[in-house]
This record gives structure tokens, C-alpha cells and sequence, in this order.
């Protein structure tokens, strides 16, 4: 199920300004002018009602400007390293959730802010898949496993996360949209180091999974049987790895707990959003990229249990 994202052409839009506007107006007498015309034919090229939704994964540093200088600029290789190392594991252990995905595809959509970034990705489940490799990642460096004298020098980091699941376009090879913009609202409000989901996206798991709770008890074969994957191939289950929702329901391994709670609420558009703190546990092998053979399982969590408002 192909779901574009809807490109704006800067000269098709000068195009039609053109056709129903006045480019300058410098009368005696300044008149404001009916617009129904060129609102129209904006609406038929820009057709808002069928702007396609997308997840975005917002993700940032906390308290980066606390940081010493040398750390700070060090800080943007870091963050490269473990982006780098998700896309790996996100496409090597997680192979039938992102089938579709190769590094580049992931890496364009990604807009970076230097101590963080929104990712663009097809759905929530997308976004959750890929913050728990993330986070993952990061425990690996915090517990000196990922490059040790680097986590001496800059310290153990903290996150905070937040997925939201809404509209969204591209003009000059740039995105844009309400899921960006609730995604940096939802971020800048949070100061507890949480994973927080919009209420689009806590509605996208509980239309089809029957609530992100479900996590904990679902394998793979039964993210198959959501309607956003029902044209991916199963050869990715049978012949593929699927680490986090594996092919065998187990209480030892993968999503072992989850917690989703409603704190708060937000205005965006003069419209109240819900939002809600996600907390998952999930226990996974972090094997070294040096030897495969060295591995040890860890148990890490994603989010916190924290539900003071936002």
C-alpha cells in the first residue's frame, strides 16, 4: 500500500499566481481583492484533504547546551554514530517492518538539528521499531560497550522522544507539515526525558493492534495482519530476522512490558491534542560489530513511568 508524500512544485504554484493574481499592484487606491478564484485553484493543486499522513520520530538530546564545548562538538558525531548503527540494526534485525527501506531512504528523510532530528518514516510501528534499536544503541554507549574512552570523555547521554502521526509535504526537498510541527511542540514541552506519543498515533495502535498494550503479547505474524502491511512479503518472516516482535510469542525476549498513559494536552491550530507517555521494556542481544560471536542480552527502557503533565 504505496502512500506518497505529496510534492509541491514551487514553479506550478508561481504558475497559478500568475494565472489568478497580480504579481504587483502599486494603485492611488489600495483595494482588497476577491480571492475565491485563486483559493480555488490552489485547493485543486494542493488537494489538502488528501494529504497523506506519516509518522515522525522526534528525537533530542537533553540538556545538550549544558554540555562543555569540546563535548558539544562532538556531540553531532556521536548522535551520526548512533543513527548510523539503528539503520543497521533496523534493517538487518527487523527485516520484514522495514523491507521497503534501504540506509539512503531512511538517511533523506531525516532532517537533523544537530543534537537531534525528525525522521519521516511510513507508520508508528516504523517510528516505535526504529526508537527501540535507537535507544538500544545508546544504552550500548552509556554502558561503555560502544566506543569507551568516547562515553569517558563526553559522559552518558539522555533522550527524549516523541512519535506523532499526521499530514505532510515536500517543497524544495524539504518537509513540512502538521506532523513535524506537533512532533517540535511536543519535544520542547517535555522535560522529564520521556517518550511521548500524539493522539493520532496512540489511535493508530489502538485501531490495530487494540492498544499499544498489545505490544508485549504480538508477534510478527500478527503486525502482517495490520492493514498497512498487508502487501509486504512474508518471505521477510519466514526467511528473514525479526528481533524486537519476533515469529514466537516469548515473555524472555523482545517487548516484555508496556505502559501508555494519557498526561496532558496541547494546542496546536487552536485545537487541544492529547498526548500520552509511552513506556516500554524490551530485552534484546547487543552483539559487537567487531565479533559476532560476542554478545549479551540487555534488557533496556524506552520512555520513563514519569505521567507528570506537559
Amino acid at each position: 500500500m504505496k502512500q506518497t508524500i505529496k510534492e509541491l512544485d514551487y514553479e506550478k504554484i508561481l504558475e497559478i499566481l500568475r494565472e489568478k493574481d497580480k504579481e504587483s499592484v502599486y494603485e492611488k487606491t489600495n483595494i482588497v481583492p476577491d480571492s475565491e478564484d485563486l483559493y480555488l485553484a490552489l485547493a485543486s493543486y494542493i488537494d489538502p484533504k488528501n494529504l497523506w499522513r506519516k509518522s515522525v520520530l522526534g528525537i533530542d538530546i537533553y540538556r545538550y547546551g549544558m554540555f562543555k564545548h569540546l563535548e558539544q562538538t562532538l556531540i553531532p558525531t556521536l548522535f551520526k554514530i548512533f543513527f548510523t548503527k539503528t539503520i543497521k540494526l533496523c534493517l538487518q534485525s527487523n527485516q520484514f517492518v522495514f523491507q521497503k527501506y534501504d540506509a539512503k531512504k531512511i538517511e533523506h528523510s531525516f532532517i537533523s538539528t544537530g543534537d537531534g532530528g525528525y525522521l519521516i518514516l511510513d507508520s508508528p510501528m516504523h517510528a516505535l521499531i526504529f526508537v527501540i534499536n535507537f535507544e538500544i544503541v545508546v544504552r550500548a554507549y552509556n554502558s561503555f560497550h560502544l566506543f569507551p574512552k568516547l562515553r569517558k570523555i563526553i559522559g552518558a547521554i539522555s533522550l527524549r522522544y516523541a512519535i506523532t502521526y499526521d499530514t505532510l509535504f515536500t517543497f524544495d526537498d524539504n518537509f513540512y507539515g502538521s506532523a513535524i510541527i506537533n512532533n517540535a511542540r511536543i519535544l520542547e514541552k517535555d522535560g522529564l526525558n520521556r517518550c511521548l506519543l500524539d493522539e493520532n498515533t496512540y489511535n493508530w495502535f489502538l485501531t490495530n493492534i487494540d492498544g499499544i498494550e498489545n505490544l508485549q503479547v504480538y508477534t510478527i505474524y500478527d503486525v502482517a495482519n495490520i492493514y498497512h502491511f498487508q502487501d509486504y512479503d512474508t518471505k521477510f518472516i519466514e526467511e528473514g530476522e525479526n528481533e524486537i516482535l519476533g515469529p514466537v510469542f516469548s515473555r524472555d525476549k523482545g517487548i516484555i512490558n508496556s505502559d501508555i498513559s494519557k498526561i496532558g494536552q496541547i494546542f496546536a491550530k487552536e485545537v487541544s491534542m492529547n498526548i500520552y507517555n509511552l513506556h516500554l521494556q524490551v530485552s534484546l542481544n547487543i552483539t559487537s560489530d567487531a565479533a559476532a560471536d560476542k554478545k549479551r542480552l540487555i534488557t533496556i527502557s524506552l520512555g520513563n513511568l514519569n505521567t507528570t503533565g506537559i
